[in-house]
């Protein structure tokens, strides 16, 4: 029974890492995107 809250706690803590991992990726897309679009605007 150990093993299996063991288990389920580091997959918990993984699946964590993982969402902040893809959480930061995405924002940092979306921070390039309106740089772009900011950048675009003023060539205008």
């Amino acid at each position: 029974r150990m093993a299996m809250e063991n288990a389920t706690d580091n997959a918990e803590e993984i699946i964590d890492k993982l969402v902040l991992q893809y959480n930061q990726s995405r924002q940092a897309a979306i921070t390039q995107e309106i740089s772009e679009i900011v950048a675009g605007a003023d060539a205008l």
